[in-house]
């Protein structure tokens, strides 16, 4: 069940992603565009997203969110449901998973012409948690939550870790497109 739900993570974000992409590609003028000025875009989009997972500039996305019973028919549907509800979950952004989807990674996917490894190795990312859960949960309910607590923090410390990442790639870019420092 977890891995239907991560497949329907994984696909709803291909989808997305493919078709933003294709579509920013397709617009006459925009791939020339994009290829003149996307470095100089990439930078500040980075730092803004970094500043983001820092946690330094709080954003709301308003976005879908299943209601509870939808959630609850869904989920009572089997593997297809598991499916389902890992596609709708996916189309429900939180604003630090729509910051890293359509500020960083549609940048870089439209940048490396990526329609579809890109937004799958997001997939899979965003859906690893779900699968380490669901083994954890099939093989002890017991430490479930001592676990949990750990993978909390974990989470925190490599969000934070991202952000400085992400700033110092950042900036990495605007001092190159920018200033043009060599470096």
């Amino acid at each position: 069940t977890g891995l239907c739900y991560v497949v329907g993570r994984l696909l709803t974000y291909v989808a997305i992603g493919a078709i933003v992409t294709t579509g920013l590609l397709t617009i006459p003028g925009v791939p020339n565009f994009l290829q003149k000025y996307m470095n100089y875009a990439l930078g500040p989009v980075l730092i803004v997203t970094g500043v983001i997972l820092m946690g330094w500039l709080p954003i709301w996305f308003p976005g879908f969110a299943p209601s509870d019973k939808l959630q609850s028919k869904v989920s009572s549907s089997g593997l297809w449901g598991a499916s389902l509800l890992g596609a709708l979950f996916a189309l429900s952004f939180c604003p630090i998973s729509a910051a890293l989807f359509f500020g960083s990674l549609i940048p870089l996917a439209v940048k490396q012409q990526s329609y579809v490894l890109l937004p799958t190795l997001y997939g899979i990312g965003t859906g690893l948690p779900v699968i380490v859960f669901g083994v954890v949960l099939a093989v002890s309910a017991h430490s479930i939550g001592r676990i949990f607590t750990r993978v909390t923090k974990v989470e925190k410390w490599l969000r934070r870790i991202t952000g400085i990442v992400f700033i110092g790639v950042g900036v990495y870019y605007c001092l190159i497109y920018y200033f043009g420092v060599e470096m």
